[in-house]
């Protein structure tokens, strides 16, 4: 039977979560790629290198993420939070969220791993989604 989550059970699900699917729109139609996360306060914190997602979410900065939590087939948890892009260029700013992210995801590749340690290239697009509004839905 399928259950709606309070809000509160979304927040949690998207805290505890570490890989989203963001979606956006290219040339009118849905795009949706895995990214690492970073919840606070109320936003949706990620890095990404330039490319198709970016130049889409500068184009049109309405997205969503989608973070599930599966135990099984019949036992699963799946919220969508809904919001808009923003670029973080504030080289403070971008350097916190990239230490952040470094701490939590330490596996990122070596490239990134150095790019976040000094937070001084531009290449890397260090961006939030402020939330607002979530949803999200339960089986089991």
């Amino acid at each position: 039977m399928i259950n709606r989550l309070s809000e509160l059970e979304c927040r949690k699900i998207i805290q505890t979560g570490r890989i989203a699917r963001l979606g956006c729109i290219v040339d009118h139609e849905p795009y949706i790629v895995p990214i690492n996360y970073n919840l606070e306060d109320n936003c949706v914190y990620s890095h990404s290198l330039p490319g198709l997602k970016i130049k889409a979410l500068r184009k049109n900065p309405r997205t969503c993420v989608q973070v599930d939590e599966i135990e099984s087939d019949l036992c699963w948890r799946s919220v969508l939070a809904y919001g808009d892009f923003e670029e973080i260029i504030t080289p403070n700013q971008r350097k916190e969220v990239l230490g952040k992210l470094l701490k939590r995801f330490p596996m990122l590749t070596p490239v990134e791993s150095s790019i976040a340690a000094d937070g001084s290239s531009l290449q890397v697009i260090v961006f939030r989604i402020r939330i607002e509004r979530m949803t999200g839905v339960s089986e089991g």
